[in-house]
């Protein structure tokens, strides 16, 4: 007698594994950093417009270095007189004329210009360059707040500019722009002149337009 065949038993197909789609990578960070360059372009795009906006509003300089309108003012009156109508009518030269000082005295002190370039790209960098949506600014193991950076960053810069010789440097040579414009504006003679009062006033503080336009009104 053949013998029986065996039960067949039930077997269950295991359907092959389809592969899961790529996790899409965070551009998160991507963005952050393509945002900088183009934070610090647009910077230093206002900031040109900006000089150039300040700078248009310069008298010609041949009126300024003119050795024909000196002269010695009679009376203190006289020479205060002539030292405002001239602050009026070549402010911008006399800004630029305090500037190249300035600049000259930082050339002449490496030390004290590296100081300075170093928190200005601290200012820059934490700050004004920051984009609003980037997250809080984390070291030594916690996040800073942009009010703590903000605070860090004037806390640093009143000890460079008070507690280091870079602010007696700077100092130095404020004063002595300004003693040099101080002397011109006395001794030129404001007669041959010509200033428009109101459009003056309307114009504003050329400082002042130069930094708010510079920094976007931010700082």
């Amino acid at each position: 007698m053949a013998a029986a065949a065996p039960p067949l038993l039930p077997t269950t197909v295991v359907p092959a594994a389809t592969p899961s789609p790529p996790t899409p990578i965070p551009t998160s960070v991507s963005s952050a950093d393509d945002a900088n360059p183009a934070a610090a372009r647009a910077f230093l795009s206002r900031l040109l417009e900006s000089a150039k906006r300040a700078l248009s509003g310069a008298r010609p300089w041949s009126e300024l270095a003119d050795r024909s309108a000196l002269s010695r003012p009679d009376t203190v009156a006289d020479a205060t007189s002539r030292l405002r109508k001239n602050l009026a009518y070549f402010r911008v030269n006399y800004a630029a004329v305090v500037a190249l000082s300035l600049a000259a005295a930082l050339l002449a002190h490496p030390f004290s210009l590296a100081a300075l370039l170093a928190l200005l790209a601290a200012w820059c960098l934490l700050y004004i360059l920051r984009p609003a949506d980037a997250p809080p600014l984390a070291a030594f193991g916690r996040a800073f707040s942009d009010r703590e950076v903000l605070g860090g960053l004037i806390a640093s810069s009143a000890f460079v500019v008070f507690l280091t010789s870079v602010g007696s440097l700077i100092f130095s040579a404020l004063a002595l722009g300004a003693a040099v414009v101080c002397a011109h504006g006395a001794f030129r003679v404001p007669e041959d002149l010509f200033l428009d009062e109101p459009a003056e006033q309307a114009a504003g503080n050329p400082l002042l337009s130069f930094i708010a336009g510079a920094t976007g009104g931010r700082v």
